[in-house]
């Protein structure tokens, strides 16, 4: 079977100078790969006419389908749409649907008058194939020409996702014959990279050659991903199953789980199976386990809170630190970080919480406490444990890292309790 590819074009001067992270395209390969389509390119360009037409013409030559994303604003930046109204030979025409889908957005919902510059969304080239946004102004186009399909929506996230979920990727199944393809997918925590590669060569060795094996690591953790694709899927998946199961027992050491999830959502299912609590008390990490925990749907069935105990009067006011212990050993110590779990608990009410305390930099470090040292402590009312950490990065990814490594630590003493 042919391999079907798409190259991805997003356009905006933001993305080029980091204004706005592009995840667009990240969001887009991965749903394009779940449904037995290869991205062989990613393209960001900036709002220069040249620059989106050379764009088109380089990326068709080597895909069939060219998905496009932003410059569908109502502002002078925004030259998408006269771009491809020009490269496919059309003329604007008003489309009724989207001009009516325009007027119940301003009328009904933002109930504010349009002006004329909003009523331009509704102008489309008739050429192309019009795709109803149901979740904002700009409508999104599908293009035909020597045998490709460009497609281009709005680079609002939420209103390309929409599109791609509702109208495009159907449009798509329906119009190729696409491959079977699967994957399935653990996470590691404990072991780098190249330690894990070298534990697991063998097993990589022997893989089928329709099998791949993807290592994909994220501060401190590696997630291992195989990739099947073929026509029968039953046979694919049997024998992606049988090799995952060996996967699984040559990593079952450092395994955090065996399912394409995040750390945090895997702390979650923990919590979540046990019906179990938990909080946090954070100082260096400033609230971010906390969010992290709370970015999960559901997660208010075992996060209760978090005291953020940034500075050294609210780890006593608020958790009960003794003061000679902050006199005597500091706040980034073993000491404190036991003392602000037992008043977190007793606080929070929770089954279990996790606490951090240290110097994410770059300032405050000294010989006997470098920056990048964070001691954390994960416990429940039986007993607590601690560990201390050290980073060597900036401080935003000391941070990361030591929220990671918390959570992953909270994790083991979970399990230790069974």
């Amino acid at each position: 079977m042919e391999k079907l590819t798409a190259s991805i074009i997003t356009i905006g001067d933001e993305l080029l100078i980091g204004q706005v992270i592009d995840t667009n395209s990240a969001w887009m390969a991965q749903e394009l790969n779940k449904s037995g389509i290869w991205v062989r390119h990613r393209l960001a360009v900036g709002d220069v006419w040249e620059d989106i037409w050379k764009a088109l013409n380089d990326e068709s030559a080597q895909s069939q389908i060219i998905l496009i994303t932003g410059g569908l604003g109502p502002t002078a930046d925004d030259i998408t749409k006269p771009l491809l109204n020009e490269y496919f030979g059309g003329k604007m025409v008003v489309d009724e649907g989207a001009l009516a889908n325009v007027k119940h957005i301003f009328e009904k919902i933002l109930q504010r008058p349009m002006i004329e510059r909003n009523l331009r969304q509704a102008e489309v080239p008739d050429v192309c194939t019009v795709i109803p946004n149901k979740r904002g102004t700009a409508p999104g186009m599908w293009f035909e020409k020597a045998g490709k399909i460009f497609v281009s929506m709005p680079g609002v996230p939420h209103e390309m996702k929409g599109m791609m979920t509702d109208a495009i990727l159907p449009a798509i199944r329906e119009k190729f014959h696409l491959p079977f393809i699967a994957h399935r997918t653990l996470l590691t925590a404990g072991i780098g990279e190249s330690f894990l590669a070298e534990h697991i060569s063998a097993f990589e060795t022997a893989l089928p050659p329709y099998i791949r094996l993807a290592y994909l690591p994220n501060y401190g953790m590696v997630r291992l991903r195989l990739t099947i694709q073929g026509e029968d899927a039953a046979a694919m998946n049997k024998e992606l199953d049988e090799q995952f199961a060996k996967m699984r027992q040559l990593t079952a050491e450092w395994m955090v789980i065996d399912e394409d999830l995040t750390l945090q959502e895997a702390l979650g299912k923990l919590l979540k199976t046990r019906g179990k609590t938990v909080g946090t008390a954070e100082s260096c990490t400033g609230g971010y386990i906390a969010h992290l925990i709370t970015s999960i749907p559901g997660s208010s069935q075992y996060f209760k809170g978090s005291v953020v105990s940034y500075a050294n009067e609210v780890k006593e006011e608020v958790l009960g630190v003794n003061a000679a212990t902050l006199t005597t050993v500091g706040a980034v110590s073993e000491e404190t970080v036991r003392e602000m779990a037992a008043g977190a608990l007793a606080t929070l009410g929770t089954d279990y919480v996790v606490v951090t305390s240290g110097i994410m930099g770059p300032d405050g470090g000294s010989p006997e406490k470098p920056v990048g040292t964070a001691w954390v402590a994960v416990g429940n009312h039986q007993r607590i444990s601690t560990q201390r950490f050290w980073f060597r990065f900036d401080r935003l990814r000391n941070i990361e890292l030591t929220a990671t490594n918390a959570m992953n630590l909270l994790r083991k003493f979970i399990l230790s309790d069974d």
